[in-house]
């Protein structure tokens, strides 16, 4: 049975990230660098990544991690979610990391990468579309990814920052250094998560996985994403209900805090009854991980699904029920109503994943 409970070694995890973010990555700090080329405060991921070891956690001990696992991933991800962090955490530290673990190589350029990642000294990302399911289907698609396969791929997450670029290949994974690769930044809704399109069709790269080994840690790499993304949206969503509670408290009209107004008070409880569930849920994603449960795949899919929405829908609350300061640049709740809309659609949409939940639990998919 799945233990849904935080250990005391995740609390103390979550003290430690969440006082790292309070001192370098607060709300006026992330607002005032959102539209640089480089999101992330100076010096974050390296206390994060290697003061904290968080960039280690899925990394067995032998290759230079901590020896953790997805748990305690994922509790570093509900705190990133709080705070709308730009780090590239869930590209390189879980999505990328879990890819080359899924190898089992103990030697060569993949264990290699593997330390260097687990330090937090160089940072990577899978060069697929940000939307790309667990099933290797990019959002909008029927099958598998479409066009030249050596060509240039669109909205890759935190691709600008990486330094080594996994790119699946006909004939297998290759590692390729991100300056070899043409990378171009573009548009995107979420600017604490930037994308780009990457072009490394003209570089070599070394070779770290033949065609079939390659295809079975990308799916591994994009389902352990997807799992512990549901954290990550279960953290954000916790900020957006406990923001709107308190600013309900201290906003007065009618000489009446306007969070005792029964129509307000209705909301503010449902949305905490969904967190519940989600909460539920994005731990027993991150439990069924850790224990490698023959389930995992129909659990990530239930996580992904349910929280997404939630996500959303509190950021959506968060904005209205602060009034006219909700739509203000100053005030972070845009940053984390964009957070929530770019991730119900990254690894996956929530239609995607209840496909998945029909065709894992043999159910008849909705019409």
């Amino acid at each position: 049975m799945s233990d849904l409970l935080y250990s005391e070694t995740e609390d103390d995890l979550r003290a430690a990230v969440r006082a790292l973010l309070a001192d370098r990555a607060d709300p006026r700090t992330v607002l005032g660098r959102i539209e640089t080329a480089d999101p992330c405060p100076p010096g974050l991921w390296a206390a994060l990544a290697g003061g904290i070891g968080a960039a280690g956690l899925l990394v067995p001990e032998k290759l230079g991690g901590q020896g953790a696992g997805p748990r305690e991933a994922a509790v570093v991800l509900e705190e990133l979610g709080r705070a709308v962090t730009p780090a590239p955490y869930l590209t390189s530290a879980v999505v990328a990391t879990a890819t080359l673990l899924a190898l089992g190589a103990e030697g060569g350029p993949a264990a290699d990468l593997l330390g260097a990642l687990a330090s937090g000294e160089r940072t990577a990302v899978l060069a697929v579309p940000f939307s790309t399911a667990p099933d290797g289907r990019p959002a909008g698609t029927a099958s598998g990814p479409p066009g030249d396969p050596d060509g240039p791929v669109p909205a890759v997450a935190d691709a600008g920052t990486a330094d080594v670029l996994l790119v699946p290949r006909p004939d297998g994974l290759y590692a390729v250094a991100a300056a070899d690769a043409v990378i171009t930044r573009t548009s995107s809704l979420d600017l604490t998560r930037p994308l780009a399109t990457v072009d490394a069709g003209g570089a070599a790269g070394t070779r770290l996985a033949g065609a079939e080994a390659a295809a079975g840690a990308v799916r591994h790499g994009l389902l352990t994403g997807a799992g512990l993304l549901a954290s990550e949206q279960l953290g954000l969503a916790e900020w957006c209900l406990e923001e709107t509670v308190r600013h309900t408290r201290e906003r007065h009209q009618f000489n009446r805090p306007i969070g005792s107004f029964q129509a307000l008070k209705h909301r503010m409880a449902q949305l905490w009854l969904e967190l519940v569930g989600a909460r539920a849920v994005a731990r027993a994603a991150a439990d069924a991980l850790a224990t490698g449960a023959g389930d995992a795949a129909l659990t990530v899919a239930v996580a992904q699904a349910y929280c997404s929405k939630t996500a959303v829908r509190a950021a959506e609350e968060c904005v209205q029920l602060h009034g006219g300061i909700g739509m203000t640049w100053e005030h972070p709740a845009h940053l984390a109503l964009k957070r929530a809309k770019s991730a119900s659609v990254a690894l996956g949409s929530a239609g995607r994943h209840q496909d998945a939940i029909a065709a894992l639990a043999d159910l008849p998919a909705p019409a």
